[in-house]
Order: structure tokens, then C-alpha cells, then sequence
């Protein structure tokens, strides 16, 4: 072992503030996090030891498993429409029918650049139950007002709406670089024996971009489970569209129960661990990995 490290200590020395900043800033505060978690401790002061209390008050709040669901709800929603659409908008990108393909991809991306919070307050607007567009268009057809953000039935769909329109130009763009790389050979071989777009989408497009949407698929997953700005912004009566990521911080900086925050921290980590997890073991066993 010694002697591996010494012929290869130039590589090893070269990779190390990696790993120094790693334990540093990744390993160390969840190893914190998680003591703080069995501790009582409102951020000032000598933390009171409690062992699992706070994970046993978990199990009984009413306002974590909404969050809880309304977080899974945003993963699902959000992951299978940013892909779907995602992949429509880098299709239509990368046709050659397409013209001023240039001037399309710039507009395309416009909404990845602007502020979550300064969009998140446009939104609020628009989905105003007294003025907002939504309901002024509704108002059109005949129907009466939705309470969007004031009632609890539709609140979590302002939200959904937001967090798609902010993330698919970015997922578009990777997935369009993707398109770009796959050879034209192939469409062509495949025009040839008589293949259809459909044909061709699923049998060279799907499998080419695999990799790729594998990656966006774990990217959004974990995104998911950190909403904040969206559900905070839009924020509709009681718990009825709270993501666990904000349950977490108004927990810790609003009630200042520090312990508990980081208890709900720790779920956090392990939900995502064992989510990751799977996921990759799902791919390894497709042999994508």
C-alpha cells in the first residue's frame, strides 16, 4: 500500500484539494447535521441532548408528511414534464426545417437566466384569483375564478407550472447537444429500410441519449428534493404546497429549532441516498453502466 502511494503520490497530491474540500464542506456537515439532530438546540448556546426525540415528533407532524408528499409530487410532475417537453422543444431545435435555429435557441433559453424570486412574484400575479391573467382569460369561457393560491385544491399547481417553464430550457440545451452528436448516418440507414420518425425516435434517438437522460434524470431528482424559491414565492394556505426543503428552513430559521431542522435534514440526505441508489442500481442492471 505504501509503496502504491509513493509511486503514485504526484496524482494523489494533484486530486487532493478535491477531497480536502469534500470532507470539508460536503462529509464533516452531515456528520454535524446529524448530531445536531438529536439535540434540542434553538442556534445559541449548549445543545440539550434528546437522543431520537426529534426523529419520534417526525412521525407525528402532521405538516412534515405534507410536505413530505408534496415534494414527491413536485419530483414526479416536474421530472417526467421537464423530460417530456424537454425533449419535444430539442427536437424541434435541431429539425433542418427549422429556420433562424439561432435566434429560437436564444429565446428558448431566456427564462433559465432570470431570477427564480423576481418570476416567482410575476407568477403570483398572474395566478391572483381577483386580477390575475389565468383567471381573467377563464373568465372568457365562462368559468367562474379559480382560487389558485388561496385555496388548497390548486396550490401546488402555480408551483409546478413554475418550476417547469424555469427548467426546461436548461434541459433542453443539454439535450439538444445530445441530438447534435448522434450521426446522421444512422436517419439515414434507417430512411432507407423504410423506418418512420417514430421508428427512427425510438430505435436510434432513445437509445443514443440514454447516458444523457440518465444524468438529467438524477440532476432533477435531487433538485426536486431542494425546491425552495418556487413553493416559497407561490406559497398557498396552511401546508398545502410546503416542499420538505422549506419545512426544513422554517423549521431552523423561522421556529429556530435547530435539532429538529437537522433531523429533517438527515431524512432528506437518505430519502435522496436511497433514490440515487436505486436508480443506478436500475441502470447497471439495463448494462448502461
Amino acid at each position: 500500500m505504501f509503496q502504491t502511494l509513493k509511486k503514485y503520490r504526484y496524482p494523489y497530491l494533484f486530486i487532493a484539494p478535491f477531497f480536502i474540500l469534500f470532507f470539508i464542506f460536503q462529509v464533516f456537515p452531515t456528520v454535524w447535521t446529524f448530531g445536531i439532530s438529536l439535540t434540542e438546540w434553538n442556534g445559541i448556546g449548549k445543545p440539550n441532548f434528546i437522543k431520537f426525540d426529534n426523529y419520534l415528533l417526525i412521525l407525528k407532524d402532521d405538516i412534515f408528511w405534507d410536505a413530505l408528499r408534496n415534494t414527491f409530487i413536485y419530483w414526479i410532475t416536474s421530472t417526467v414534464g421537464i423530460l417530456v417537453l424537454s425533449m419535444i422543444m430539442a427536437l424541434l431545435l435541431s429539425s433542418k426545417l427549422l429556420k433562424i435555429r439561432g435566434f429560437f435557441k436564444v429565446v428558448t433559453f431566456l427564462p433559465n437566466v432570470c431570477a427564480t424570486i423576481a418570476i416567482g412574484l410575476i407568477f403570483r400575479m398572474l395566478f391572483d384569483e381577483n386580477i390575475g391573467l389565468i383567471n381573467e382569460i377563464i373568465k372568457l369561457f365562462n368559468i367562474e375564478p379559480i382560487p389558485w393560491l388561496t385555496g388548497t385544491s390548486f396550490s401546488k399547481l402555480p408551483v409546478i407550472v413554475l418550476i417547469l417553464w424555469r427548467n426546461i430550457p436548461w434541459f433542453t440545451m443539454i439535450i439538444l447537444s445530445g441530438l447534435l452528436s448522434i450521426a446522421d448516418e444512422y436517419y439515414e440507414a434507417a430512411k432507407v429500410d423504410g423506418a418512420s420518425f417514430i421508428a427512427q425516435f425510438f430505435a436510434i434517438t432513445l437509445p443514443s441519449l440514454s447516458n444523457i437522460l440518465f444524468f438529467c434524470f438524477i440532476t432533477l431528482t435531487v433538485d426536486s428534493f431542494k425546491i425552495f424559491n418556487e413553493p416559497y414565492i407561490l406559497q398557498g394556505p396552511a401546508s398545502s404546497n410546503i416542499s420538505l426543503f422549506q419545512y426544513m428552513y422554517e423549521s431552523g430559521f423561522n421556529v429556530f429549532q435547530m435539532g429538529y431542522a437537522s433531523a429533517i435534514g438527515c431524512i432528506l440526505i437518505v430519502i435522496l441516498f436511497v433514490i440515487s441508489f436505486m436508480q443506478f442500481v436500475i441502470r447497471k442492471k439495463q448494462g448502461e453502466l
